[in-house]
């Protein structure tokens, strides 16, 4: 990991705002919104605390798009990196290195982190799959088909992944279930999971960052890199580049939900529809935000989000070590006390939420910014 105390070069504040936005959703929103489940009689304000609960199984809701639009970023990110790679001619060899080991610190994090307390003296209890370990091995894949495939190869490729996922789910057979079972026991998935990976599964008889899941996703951050590619190319114009993005999101919104018909839409197993539905929500978010801060320069507004999209990685794993709402409580109970016992939760993850960006704006004004 490297610890970067110079400014950072000039960059689009729409990429950053929106990892921003992203990882507010994971470190603080998402508590602060569920909180508000049934404290009023607003049927409105219950169904937006909904959709930050993840689905059991089948569903789809707004917070199944969040770690999908951070892989899509993760992606968007690697035109941008590799053309500064390119310019110290770097040579491949050595571009494939970085990328493996920032894909080996992921890896070793994201256990870290869905472990802890790491069970050093029970090995089967592990959890392999994680968040940080999927964004290492989609980002190692998606630079390994950058720099050999240009970008329909590459569309090509993820079309390839897609098709085959779907294919294996409905056509290889589970012992005693058979073939294109999407049961959480009987489905193809799941099974591959119990024979193949060691250590615990999340659900027990399923992970959703397993191993097959892995490859499906691995498609977001190649989708994520041809929308980079499309903001870094000097030759497109603004608007050009806006319309290629919309196209895009557009076009895969379409084919989501004509797949949708036969493989369900939904996170747990990360169906190929899934992975339409989401990267087609990217692209036409990464373009609003494109839109409306870089073209149309409406910029104050994104502070906010810029400070936690700067160190994105930074508040991710701290806020799995830190207690942010035990010092919310012990900082602010005094205030919010008068509210009433069942406003406490909401308040409380409010103050949390104040303290995570506090904590990464002193990073932000220090010009101290994480990064693997």
């Amino acid at each position: 990991m490297d610890l970067e105390l110079n400014k950072p070069s000039k960059r689009l504040i729409s990429i950053d705002a929106l990892r921003g936005f992203d990882m507010l959703m994971i470190c603080g929103a998402d508590a602060f919104f569920m909180s508000l489940h049934g404290k009023t009689n607003w049927p409105w304000l219950n169904g937006l605390a909904e959709q930050f609960e993840h689905p059991e199984w089948i569903g789809f809701v707004f917070y199944d798009f969040i770690f999908p639009l951070f892989l899509f970023l993760a992606g968007v990110s690697i035109p941008f990196s590799l053309k500064k790679a390119k310019e110290k001619n770097l040579p491949k060899k050595e571009i494939y290195k970085k990328a493996a080991i920032r894909a080996l610190i992921l890896i070793a994090l994201g256990m870290l982190y869905k472990n802890a307390p790491f069970p050093f003296f029970e090995w089967d209890q592990i959890r392999m799959g994680s968040v940080l370990g999927r964004i290492g091995i989609a980002g190692l894949v998606t630079v390994f088909l950058y720099l050999n495939l240009d970008s329909v190869k590459r569309l090509g490729v993820a079309a390839l992944i897609l098709l085959a996922y779907y294919a294996a789910v409905f056509l290889v057979p589970v012992p005693g279930y058979g073939a294109g079972d999407l049961s959480f026991d009987g489905n193809l998935i799941g099974w591959f999971d119990r024979t193949f990976l060691p250590g615990r599964l999340l659900q027990g008889n399923f992970d959703e960052l397993g191993i097959l899941t892995t490859l499906p996703a691995i498609c977001l951050t190649i989708f994520g890199a041809q929308a980079g590619e499309i903001l870094k190319d000097p030759n497109r114009t603004d608007s050009k580049k806006l319309q290629q993005l919309m196209f895009f999101g557009i076009s895969f919104l379409l084919i989501a939900f004509i797949w949708n018909f036969h493989f369900p839409i939904f996170k747990r197993m990360w169906t190929s529809s899934f992975i339409m539905l989401t990267g087609g929500m990217a692209f036409i978010v990464l373009g609003l935000f494109y839109w409306v801060i870089d073209i149309l320069k409406f910029q104050r507004w994104t502070f906010f989000f810029v400070v936690i999209g700067m160190n994105s990685l930074t508040i991710y794993l701290v806020y799995r070590f830190v207690n942010f709402r035990f010092t919310s409580r012990m900082l602010f109970e005094g205030l919010y006390k008068p509210f009433g016992e069942n406003w406490m939760p909401v308040f409380e993850s409010l103050g949390a939420l104040l303290l995570v960006w506090l904590f990464l704006y002193f990073l932000y004004k220090r010009k101290i910014f994480f990064k693997v």
